[in-house]
């Protein structure tokens, strides 16, 4: 969950009767007008009942989804369950937390309701240990919703909210009895609204507390009286914001209105490519966003990459009104669209070049921005919306996003007029198709661009539809078809210059075909040529697949210990890129290296590991016997070695891994870490008695927890501090210490 960075004041009861509300019902929604402290309150409120959920309270921001059919792609994403396969996304989403005990926070719905409650039904009723806090400004309508109302702040709570963020700004400011009936007049014009509040606080930073209410009082009551209909308290933050605009610079308010059209965080290069023009400079863009943020209105945040910046949702949403009173906001979008394709396109050549893990980044940090852009275009010009789904393809194909891609890719091939552009959407789309597992459709696509490119002349498309049919036939399993198809398409590529990771890719491809027919001289010799190019020119992502070829056949030549030092490297470089297939590839690799080098009890975790990651990916090994069969050996000898319940244990475990977890395991970062010490025996405590005790009687942790009443990784942390100061390894163990005692 994302951390507080004020204080929060004030709502305790609002706290006590949330946090009430979900020990009853399994769906809280907090509705209220915006500004009212809707999310504070829903985070603090989560955060006090965390330990009651073994698997943790997850944050989904849903401010920055567009198109309703990403919401659950957003879900997904926030949570870390990665699928990149053609089954439907609810499905996935159910099937990964059927079995865990969580509470999710869905902030901002108001937008996306129908998708929202849409999905929140379907987990409600496949996930029975799921329990969901929804932040919108109306409800979800869904069976079993409980509604909390978040009022604006009473007297001293809002007294206390104000003094706070006037301190934040003017050291020294202290709540008195000498400006305490001021701050009361203030609030009371306020409405108590939270973010009404803080936006006048911080103007003492220039304005003394007598200037700051008596501007107010001139001003705001003929801006809330000049409202008519609608709830009041919005009226009143509406006019609180009012005023805040009013009393920026005209620089800041023009700003403030043209930065509406980001979607999550924009860097200062976006602002001023997007916000810059008409009377207004680019080099004073800084300065004005830098008033904004010293007005509260914009946040600053640090990335590693650099300061972004966000406008506080209800604030974007005002910014948005004022875009479109002006009849501006058409042209805002098409300048936010324009610069994020000249974004990608930029990316895009620069992702063959030693940039990459920082565009991988950068590109993560964009996502909300880059969605947006893609509906725009989707809603107003074909072209532009078929030119960026397909180059964005190194971020669908390389940084597994394949899901997410498909949806753009599959609506830009709808919609897209016969041409260059359609052709490369093809291609790119067969691409992500086939890793997906999906040949008929890769296949279809694939073909159709093909007979473009001859029947037109256009000679890129052709090298990238013949090379991407080729990888068809490689997961199909006809290697003469694959290896005649790599082969052209790398004279294609040769004969047109053609320099890049898909060109290295074709040599790394072939050579994988190589390895399948046991000629292992030429497979190495086309990854050390590729691993050449790569170094070259700093390019990593498909140089990692050379790496990944060569081990296998390190493995197969009998170099156990060469072929597990490359099968560890291409892993650390696949982790950097988040690439899905690439991760699940190695896995499987250091499975069968394991198995080789006798070390059943990894290769056993390894093999559990990656059946749930193929599981994310598409078909596991793409349902080729040539990728297929090293994996049915490795499993065979390991259950052989283990036996059939050992084995099924282990699997399990590796099954259980979080993907994080699975990574650092198969490149064995935890057996460097230093051993813990063994903690002392002691007596146990009055809790840990009762604790073994249940054991004793054959209770499982959760039914410890619901006997003591407790959490349930309450008990759980019982058992293994009794464990621990006992000596023991297992609960039968403790049971038996337990007997033994009694008698």
């Amino acid at each position: 969950m994302p951390a507080d960075t004020t204080t929060f004041v004030g709502r305790k009861q609002d706290v006590a009767e949330v946090r009430r509300l979900l020990s009853e019902s399994r769906l809280v929604t907090l509705t209220g007008v915006g500004g009212v402290g809707k999310t504070r309150l829903g985070l603090r409120a989560a955060a006090e009942t965390h330990r009651a959920f073994r698997d943790g309270v997850w944050f989904v921001d849903l401010g920055g989804v567009t198109d309703p059919d990403l919401v659950v792609h957003t879900v997904l994403e926030q949570l870390g369950v990665h699928d990149d396969t053609v089954r439907m996304h609810r499905t996935v989403l159910v099937e990964h937390l059927r079995d865990r005990q969580l509470l999710m926070v869905l902030d901002n719905c108001e937008h996306v309701i129908g998708s929202t409650a849409d999905l929140v039904d379907a987990l409600l009723r496949g996930v029975p240990g799921l329990r969901v806090l929804v932040t919108s400004r109306e409800r979800l309508g869904v069976d079993g919703e409980h509604l909390w109302q978040v009022l604006p702040l009473p007297g001293e709570p809002a007294l206390a909210l104000f003094a706070e963020r006037a301190a934040a700004v003017e050291p020294g400011f202290v709540l008195d009895e000498r400006n305490h009936e001021q701050v009361s007049q203030i609030c009371a014009l306020l409405g108590g609204i939270p973010l009404a509040i803080e936006l006048a606080a911080v103007r003492l930073r220039v304005l003394s507390l007598d200037h700051l209410l008596s501007r107010l009082g001139n001003t705001f009551r003929v801006l809330v009286d000049g409202k008519r209909g609608g709830d009041p308290r919005h009226q009143t933050l509406h006019a609180a914001v009012d005023w805040s605009f009013h009393l920026c610079t005209r620089d800041e308010q023009v700003l403030w209105a043209r930065a509406s059209v980001f979607a999550g965080t924009f860097d200062l290069e976006a602002a001023e490519r997007v916000c810059a023009g008409e009377s207004v400079p680019a080099e004073e863009i800084l300065r004005s966003l830098m008033g904004l943020v010293d007005k509260s209105v914009v946040v600053s945040e640090q990335h590693p990459s650099g300061t972004r910046f966000r406008l506080l949702e209800p604030l974007r949403q005002y910014g948005l009104e004022k875009l479109r009173d002006a009849g501006r906001e058409q042209v805002m979008r098409e300048r936010h669209r324009d610069h994020f394709i000249d974004w990608a396109e930029r990316r895009e050549a620069e992702w063959f070049g030693p940039a990459q893990a920082r565009i991988f980044s950068l590109t993560r940090l964009e996502h909300a921005n880059l969605r947006s852009a893609l509906d725009f275009c989707f809603d107003t010009d074909g072209d532009s919306c078929v030119h960026l789904a397909s180059t964005l393809w190194f971020y669908w194909a390389g940084c597994g996003m394949l899901g997410e891609g498909r949806h753009w890719l599959d609506r830009a091939v709808a919609g897209a007029k016969p041409g260059p552009h359609r052709a490369k959407a093809l291609w790119v789309n067969g691409y992500v198709s086939t890793l997906q597992g999906d040949l008929p459709a890769s296949v279809r696509m694939l073909d159709e661009c093909r007979e473009y490119a001859l029947s037109s002349g256009d000679g890129t498309a052709l090298a990238y539809a013949t090379h991407r049919i080729a990888c068809t036939h490689l997961v199909g399993d006809d290697l003469d078809l694959a290896d005649s198809g790599f082969a052209e398409a790398m004279r294609l590529y040769r004969g047109q210059g053609t320099v890049n990771s898909h060109t290295m890719l074709a040599g790394i491809e072939l050579a994988i075909s190589a390895t399948f027919r046991r000629d292992f001289a030429a497979a190495e010799r086309l990854c050390v040529e590729a691993r050449t190019v790569g170094e070259e020119h700093g390019e990593l992502w498909a140089q990692a697949y050379a790496i990944w070829v060569l081990a296998l056949c390190a493995w197969v030549s009998g170099d156990l210990a060469r072929a597990d030092q490359l099968g560890r490297e291409c892993l650390r470089i696949k982790r950097t890129f988040h690439d899905l297939l690439g991760i699940v590839l190695a896995v499987e690799l250091l499975a069968w290296i394991a198995a080789s080098q006798g070390n059943a009890l990894r290769a056993a975790t390894l093999l559990g590991a990656t059946n749930e990651i193929w599981q994310s990916v598409g078909y596991p090994m793409f349902g080729s016997r040539y990728f297929g069969a090293p994996h049915g050996e490795c499993e065979s000898a390991t259950v052989s070695a283990l036996g059939e319940q050992e084995f099924r244990t282990l699997f399990r475990k590796g099954m259980d891994l979080e993907l994080e977890d699975a990574i650092a395991f198969a490149i064995g970062e935890e057996e460097t870490a230093a051993p813990e010490p063994a903690a002392p025996l002691a007596p146990l405590t009055r809790r840990e008695q009762q604790v073994a005790d249940l054991i004793a009687g054959g209770m499982s942790n959760k039914e410890i927890a619901a006997r003591l009443v407790i959490a349930r990784r309450t008990a759980e942390g019982h058992v293994e501090r009794i464990l621990q100061k006992l000596g023991f390894s297992s609960r039968a163990q403790i049971a038996t210490w337990v007997t033994e005692r009694r008698s």
